[in-house]
């Protein structure tokens, strides 16, 4: 139970604030752990490799500053310079430093009111005006819902893929937002698009108001090592390393560089990976539709999907009870859902055998 805050010593912004509670990390074995959306497989040796013979030689002295050699293999991959990527200690950082920089512009930032609950936390935190702009039917984001003026809103965060939704906007879109607000940046966050989305990443030498977060923690294998990067034009990378530098100037340390540069350059193993969970994926699809599931379409690792005859909440306790965990939002309009991370297809069919007990308890 946490302590009670003592208003006496504490400033009244932290009184307000409402926390982000993360997915349970379970002190308990021999789980079947779907419920933060990591990818069920190890990350590439080589990375592996690269940490073990950073941590040998340097963790005496500072790690560079600015992570020029992982800054580079980002740039590489995307064909963009040095200077249009920008690191931090997870996208969650990112995202955070994003906010500080470009969102507090005396006007509300939209959002979709089904997201990244982060977005709202970190609003709270620098005193940003939330507009929520409800999702339609079938929980689809649709652009025209954004149309606003410049003058009016701070800018713009949308996830694409969506969490927890998993549903994808297609380029055409994104570019439909930039356009709609030019003088105002558009984050898009990225987090899953590896899994089956459009990146935008093509688009940020046309628009000077795009910046794009990515993580290495979903399909790169790295959730443990908290690497995260945004890419826009140098204008904006440029004010991110100034609030960076005014917070906190070595936020990767050595071993998370030498990792991730070698992450990026093992494209096979990210690409066998990656495949294999949009594999995955599609088998449990088709599962949980046979259980008379209703699946969300996902272009990420994990799916979205409500079962008509049973509470969501009493699912996640019934699968929990047989050690399989996944993860259950007691928001409006998505309070009947399971978001469901995809696991190797051993996980997979566990967790559909613990479900069929729950649905299907005379089978």
């Amino acid at each position: 139970m946490s302590p009670v805050l003592n208003a006496q010593f504490i400033s009244p912004i932290v009184q307000r604030l409402v926390p982000y509670v993360p997915g349970e990390q379970p002190k308990m074995a021999n789980l079947v752990k779907l419920n933060t959306n990591e990818n069920p497989y190890p990350p590439s040796p080589r990375v592996v490799a690269a940490i073990q013979q950073a941590a040998q030689h340097g963790l005496q002295l500072y790690p560079d500053p600015d992570g020029s050699t992982l800054r580079q293999a980002v740039a590489r991959h995307f064909q963009l310079s040095a200077e249009q990527v920008f690191l931090g200690n997870g996208s969650d950082e990112v995202l955070a430093h994003a906010f500080f920089a470009f969102f507090q512009q005396g006007c509300p930032l939209l959002m979709p009111d089904i997201s990244y609950s982060f977005y709202k936390v970190y609003c709270g935190l620098y005193s940003i005006a939330a507009r929520t702009v409800p999702l339609r039917e079938g929980l689809r984001l649709n652009v025209s819902d954004y149309a606003a003026s410049d003058q009016a809103v701070a800018g713009v965060v949308v996830a694409n893929p969506n969490a927890p939704t998993g549903i994808g906007l297609p380029l055409a879109d994104i570019e439909t937002l930039l356009q709609m607000h030019p003088n105002r940046v558009v984050l898009i966050d990225e987090a899953y698009v590896d899994f089956g989305g459009q990146t935008a990443m093509t688009l940020i030498n046309r628009y000077p108001n795009l910046l794009v977060s990515h993580t290495l923690s979903k399909s790169r294998s790295l959730a443990g090592l908290r690497i995260g990067y945004a890419c826009g034009q140098a204008h904006l990378i440029e004010a991110l390393n100034r609030v960076k530098n005014s917070f906190n100037s070595y936020p990767l340390d050595r071993l998370a560089l030498a990792g991730g540069v070698a992450a990026f350059e093992d494209h096979a193993h990210f690409e066998q990976t990656r495949q294999a969970v949009m594999g995955s994926r599609e088998g449990l699809v088709l599962a949980l539709e046979d259980l008379g599931f209703k699946v969300l379409p996902s272009q990420a690792n994990f799916v979205f999907a409500r079962h008509p005859d049973h509470e969501g909440a009493a699912l996640a306790d019934g699968l929990r009870a047989q050690g399989v965990l996944v993860r259950h939002f007691k928001q409006a309009r998505i309070d009947q859902y399971l978001r469901i991370s995809v696991g190797t297809p051993g996980q997979c069919d566990a967790l559909v055998t613990a479900l069929t007990k729950l649905v299907s308890p005379a089978a």
